[in-house]
């Protein structure tokens, strides 16, 4: 048995007002997830539970990303959470405060028989 890649989503979250890193990531992975329905896992006869899960977060600060909570976002399958330096905080001119923007990948493979 080999994972083999099946599925990559992109997407992009913001938090406006609060500086919440964690919140914007978690509307990234929002913003991947709920944009197709995934039906490669029952396609190869696997359930959607089968799948292995590996969700990449770029923010400027990635120690400020609460992993569980980004993990919640999905609904099934095995997840591995990272957070890598990305993302984009924009200053706004009426104050101290900062636009929060996150990327996300959620990269989707299947442990399938050699040769599938």
């Amino acid at each position: 048995m080999a994972l083999k890649r099946m599925v990559v989503e992109l997407g992009m979250g913001v938090d406006l007002q609060g500086e919440d890193y964690t919140k914007a990531a978690c509307r990234a992975v929002h913003n991947a997830l709920r944009q197709n329905s995934l039906t490669v896992a029952p396609a190869f006869g696997c359930a959607r539970e089968d799948m292995v899960l590996t969700v990449i977060i770029g923010v400027a600060q990635p120690d400020k990303v609460d992993t569980d909570a980004v993990s919640r976002e999905l609904p099934y399958g095995k997840r591995t959470i990272q957070v890598v330096e990305g993302g984009m905080d924009t200053p706004k001119d009426d104050g101290p405060y900062r636009t929060i923007m996150a990327n996300a990948a959620v990269l989707v493979d299947l442990e399938l028989p050699e040769g599938t």
